[in-house]
């Protein structure tokens, strides 16, 4: 997990969406009608709380001594050395973190392998458009909801984005990885970090002026509903793009890719109760949660901006035209104007016209010859981004915040 290597690029876009998974999104009035029975969930059953006041109880109080005894750097640096699933927990935590973690790392006993692997072999064939869609579809969405991007912005990682995304997509990478949550894998090890670093910001970003005065009533960051819509960010909208593109996929790799997401959830820390078990429920979710919610904020098209600026290193901004066209497509021109994207009236077009056929191209559904030639300069850029986006080879480290973004 250390190492950022090319051969994870694959997946590695999936760090803009992962991005997503620090905050989350959208009004207490929205999230004040919340209806979705638990029965549609993993749990079947459940209190039916809205998740909106609901936090994290094993992880909150425990992260929140850390923080105030001074612990985060000796945690920390224990921390470094834990990057695999299977590896024991290291020397050196503090007795309190420890205990928290042991508890933290179990799989939920409904988890299928079965469906976990047939997740991964999606991920595989399917990597060039769930790349683009978690880091052109679902990260820049990520920026239209007011919660997460407000988040984002004040914590600790919004002073330095880079780094910011190049630890963010380790998560991207690790639930697409074929070891994913075998014993090999650092799917766990990533859930589990990243559940501390958001029990940490809940305790520090209430003392930040800025999140203050931008949080519109709430008093703790990061519910289990703001998790969830991130969660739909992701899964979800991935999902209904790959019908809308017209991308074939079979029922064992759909209930795959469902199936991850739904145990990621968990040990993300999400009860099961507020995770949906089928399609159908997600959708329904979703459009209860995420849908109403997307909005303009200062904070999300500053955002927007940054994250555009990095994804133009690549080629010194040639492409950051066709990165807004694309993510136009993606996103839909409501949301590309909440975000600020430009418009392109060159790429636009060619995009929904050239981006379907280089879908049935791929899937065999029709021959080369058909596929304008201009097509192929958008698959390149995709592919480009999807491949190479922040492949410096740096180390990454998912690290406990104790403190927020410097004024």
């Amino acid at each position: 997990m250390e190492e950022f290597s090319r051969r994870r690029m694959l997946f590695a876009s999936g760090a803009l969406g992962a991005f997503g998974v620090l905050g989350a999104a959208s009004s207490a009035r929205a999230r004040s009608l919340w209806t979705w029975s638990p029965n549609g969930s993993v749990a079947g059953r459940g209190a039916g709380l809205d998740p909106e006041w609901v936090w994290d109880e094993e992880a909150d109080p425990v992260l929140a001594a850390v923080i105030e005894r001074g612990d985060v750097p000796k945690a920390n640096e224990a921390l470094r050395k834990w990057t695999r699933n299977d590896q024991p927990l290291p020397s050196g935590l503090p007795a309190d973190l420890r205990d928290f973690m042991e508890e933290a790392r179990r799989m939920p006993s409904w988890a299928d392998e079965k469906k976990l692997a047939a997740a991964a072999q999606f991920t595989k064939k399917k990597g060039i458009y769930t790349g683009a869609l978690y880091g052109l579809g679902s990260g820049l969405m990520s920026t239209a909801i007011p919660r997460e991007a407000r988040a984002v912005y004040y914590s600790k990682g919004g002073a330095d984005m880079k780094d910011r995304i190049a630890k963010t997509a380790q998560l991207g990478y690790d639930v697409g990885d074929l070891d994913a949550y075998q014993p090999q894998g650092g799917m766990v090890v990533t859930a589990v970090k990243t559940r501390m670093v958001h029990a940490a910001v809940r305790h520090l970003l209430p003392q930040s002026p800025g999140w203050s005065r931008t949080n519109g009533g709430q008093t703790i960051p990061i519910s289990q509903a703001d998790i969830m819509v991130t969660w739909h960010s992701l899964s979800t909208f991935v999902m209904r793009k790959l019908k809308d593109w017209k991308v074939p996929v079979s029922a064992a790799e759909s209930d795959g890719f469902l199936h991850v997401w739904q145990v990621t959830a968990h040990m993300l820390g999400v009860q099961d109760e507020y995770i949906p078990a089928s399609w159908d429920e997600a959708h329904a979710q979703s459009r209860q949660v995420l849908d109403p919610v997307l909005a303009s904020t200062p904070e999300g098209v500053e955002l927007t901006d940054v994250l555009l600026d990095i994804v133009a290193e690549l080629d010194a901004g040639l492409t950051r035209p066709l990165i807004n066209a694309f993510s136009r497509y993606t996103l839909g021109d409501r949301t590309g104007d909440l975000i600020g994207l430009g418009r392109e009236p060159f790429w636009q077009p060619l995009i929904g016209a050239a981006w379907p056929l280089l879908v049935a191209f791929r899937e065999g559904l029709i021959p080369r010859p058909l596929v304008p030639e201009a097509a192929w300069t958008v698959e390149e850029a995709i592919r480009r981004f999807v491949l190479l986006f922040l492949s410096e080879g740096r180390g990454i480290r998912l690290e406990i915040p104790d403190t927020n973004r410097p004024a």
